[in-house]
């Protein structure tokens, strides 16, 4: 036989004949998915095939403990599913996210690989649509499998990862408490601050992002599973729903519920734009840390060169010794992306006609994308960029002493007007503040090193004489 020949065998489905790869575990339906959508090359992600895997587990539990599904097949596609599980099979799902805007597709892909493994199996036939779909629609295992899938990512992937990053920024921020620098407003030069304190709303603003995505997370555990092909249930026995989603529950150890109102569980995907809008909460909060950081790492000597980051590559191929902040760099073309990907889940949920949403597949693959970036951006930005930086302590107070800004401590005391003449005084002599005080205010020099001390300064309070 030529070397190029291609195996094949002959599948059928309810359209006909159709000829599949040999060695395919999937059958006619995904093979005239893969035909009729060769649009980005990119497949749903691995983390959505294996949620919507525990599904199909999930159901056939329910199936026979309600006695629709003899033993043996749902013991058959439960093994199967453990085995898409391990990863052995992460290649039989090939079909584009660009497909039928139900993810039906991907649905009966995963249908005709169970059926294919508990087959060989058991051996004896299992039907993709009459044993491995029993009691389902695409139109609602498809938005649970959105939910579940995007839990899971939270959970193992991104809600670590911003723990982690937050205990680093604290942990740099405790090394700081004491490091006083120029504040910054409008990127000019402000009322000092110690770096401590910058870094510590650094920290807030991550810790507040975790608690908006817990909160949205919790409408994730309502799924839509139970509803069928328009909410009704119709063809779903009474008590699947509740039986499916509780042995769900038990294997992913999420406190799941069936959707108090599947219509709109179908209909829309509010709960995921929801998730998604946070999502995009801390991708700005990522790119507002990242960008601080590469302002203060930048210069050397032209910029602010108040902290020095860790040197990974070379940063030019024309320049030599050039190092650029590629961390923070990373992060914020991250975010760009996830805001990005927010924007297009957010016209995805619009996509709501009558009793289905129809960009299912779509919504799937940006959420997912965003939970990994995220988590990845996270942990980079932690380990890479935050936790080693070095500062520059001595340009620091270099500037600190220069700022005329450090004028306005003595407003209580001299007034707002004769303070501004100061400043001004300063800004155009380039004299530290503390000689032209020393000469204008009247103060005596006990007076003026107590109110213009940078460090009680970042402490706030009562500083008149």
């Amino acid at each position: 036989m030529a070397p190029n020949v291609k195996l094949e065998r002959v599948e059928r489905d309810s359209m006909g004949e159709l000829r599949v790869p040999a060695d395919a575990l999937w059958g006619a339906q995904t093979q005239r998915a893969i035909e009729n959508f060769p649009v980005s090359g990119q497949m749903l992600p691995i983390g959505f095939i294996h949620a919507l895997a525990r599904i199909k587990a999930a159901a056939a539990c329910a199936n026979q403990e309600l006695g629709h599904l003899d033993h043996d097949r749902a013991h058959a596609i439960i093994s199967a599913v453990e085995e898409i599980l391990s990863g052995r099979h992460d290649q039989q799902f090939p079909i584009d996210v660009f497909q039928t805007g139900s993810g039906t597709s991907t649905n009966m892909n995963m249908n005709e690989v169970i059926a294919h493994l508990a087959s060989s199996r058991l051996g004896q036939p299992v039907h993709p649509n009459d044993h491995v779909n029993m009691s389902q629609s695409s139109n609602d295992v498809i938005p649970s499998a959105i939910h579940l899938s995007a839990l899971m990512a939270w959970r193992e992937e991104l809600d670590p990862a911003l723990i982690h990053l937050v205990e680093t920024i604290h942990q740099r921020a405790r090394e700081f408490a004491s490091v006083v620098k120029t504040g910054r407003t409008h990127l000019m030069d402000a009322m000092p601050l110690t770096l401590g304190q910058e870094l510590s709303g650094w920290a807030a603003q991550i810790e507040h992002d975790r608690e908006r995505l817990n909160d949205a997370s919790r409408r994730l555990l309502r799924l839509a599973l139970g509803g069928t092909a328009v909410g009704t249930g119709i063809n779903a026995p009474e008590g699947f729903a509740e039986a499916a989603i509780r042995e769900l529950a038990r294997a992913t150890q999420f406190p799941l519920v069936g959707a108090p109102n599947r219509f709109a569980a179908m209909a829309s995907q509010d709960d995921a734009v929801e998730f998604s809008g946070a999502l995009k909460t801390l991708a700005v909060s990522l790119m507002k840390i990242a960008n601080d950081l590469r302002w203060m790492n930048s210069g050397p000597l032209t910029g602010l060169s108040e902290i020095v980051l860790k040197s990974l590559q070379p940063g030019s191929s024309i320049m030599p010794g050039k190092v650029n902040p590629v961390i923070p760099e990373a992060t914020v073309m991250v975010a760009a992306q996830v805001i990005g990907n927010d924007v297009t889940i957010t016209l995805a949920g619009q996509s709501g006609n009558f009793e289905l949403n129809v960009m299912l597949p779509l919504v799937a693959r940006n959420l997912l994308e965003n939970l990994k970036l995220l988590a990845r951006a996270a942990r980079l930005l932690a380990d890479r960029a935050i936790a080693d930086f070095k500062v520059q302590t001595e340009r620091l107070h270099q500037a600190l002493g220069l700022n005329p800004i450090l004028v306005t401590a003595l407003n209580p005391v001299i007034g707002y007007e004769r303070a501004a003449a100061i400043a001004k005084e300063a800004y155009q002599s380039g004299r530290p503040i503390f000689d032209v005080a020393l000469e204008k205010s009247g103060l005596s020099e006990g007076e003026l090193k107590n109110l213009l001390n940078p460090l009680d300064l970042t402490r706030g309070g009562d500083r008149s004489v």
